[in-house]
């Protein structure tokens, strides 16, 4: 069975930086397109990532373009979400999940397989 495990959430100030990594086991990251989420209380959940299957190319929601990044690491079977100049309203549960198809996406409905999910904070 597909699994997916988030880490490196936290506590962080204002302007502050993370890393979450999604591990995968019992299969292969690479064949994947694989999306970074986030749900804050009371919202809905929210595609912030993601780097597609074959061309790795990579997508951003708005409100966090230039901000994150999101990379690839084939080799310790990882995706990380690299977090910079954090704001208050980054502050949810970040999900990473992974699909099949090659394209990217940044709806979570189209994603077949979920991680447990990692809690940011970003509050002074």
């Amino acid at each position: 069975q597909v699994q997916l495990v988030e880490s490196g959430g936290g506590l962080v100030q204002p302007g502050g930086s993370l890393r979450l990594s999604c591990a995968a086991s019992r299969f292969i990251l690479h064949d994947y397109t694989i999306g970074w989420f986030r749900q804050a209380p009371g919202k809905e959940r929210e595609g912030v990532s993601c780097i597609n299957r074959d061309e790795f190319r990579t997508y951003y929601v708005d409100s966090v373009k230039g901000r994150f990044t999101i990379v690839r690491d084939d080799a310790k079977n990882t995706v990380y979400l690299q977090m910079n100049s954090l704001k208050p309203e980054d502050t949810a549960v970040y999900y990473c999940a992974a699909r099949a198809s090659w394209y990217g996406t940044l709806d979570p409905h189209e994603y077949d397989y979920w991680g447990q999910g990692t809690q940011v904070t970003v509050s002074s």
